[in-house]
């Protein structure tokens, strides 16, 4: 099993900074992406970005390209995701996403990201 754990979630105003991490533990050595996910409220879960275990292989989503940066410490041990310029569309619950080779995939609980304006 792959375990995830999401942290840094919080309230800001438009204009402002968080940054997400995520730890993983367990069978970390069949994870070979990671990546973070949002969902708004009342809204399906949509993909933010993806990076490869060794640090490659980035992809964003086009509404956070520019804004958001996700990097790893290519121990396959924490995933971030540091999000500036946040917008109040940013608001929503972000989930920390690990897939295995084979094709499973695996969630975090989620933290609550909350942007006013």
């Amino acid at each position: 099993q792959v375990q995830l754990v999401e942290s840094g979630g919080g309230s800001v105003q438009a204009g402002g900074s968080l940054r997400l991490s995520c730890a993983i533990s367990g069978r970390t050595l069949s994870v070979y992406v990671m990546g973070w996910w949002r969902q708004a409220p009342g809204k399906e879960r949509d993909f933010v970005a993806q990076i490869n275990r060794g640090g490659g292989g980035t992809v964003y989503a086009d509404s956070v390209k520019g804004r958001f940066t996700i990097d790893t410490d290519n121990r396959v041990s924490t995933v971030s995701l540091q999000m500036n310029s946040l917008i109040p569309e940013d608001t929503a619950v972000y989930y920390c996403s690990a897939y295995e080779y084979g094709g499973t995939q695996h969630w975090g609980e989620g933290t609550l990201v909350t942007v006013s304006s």
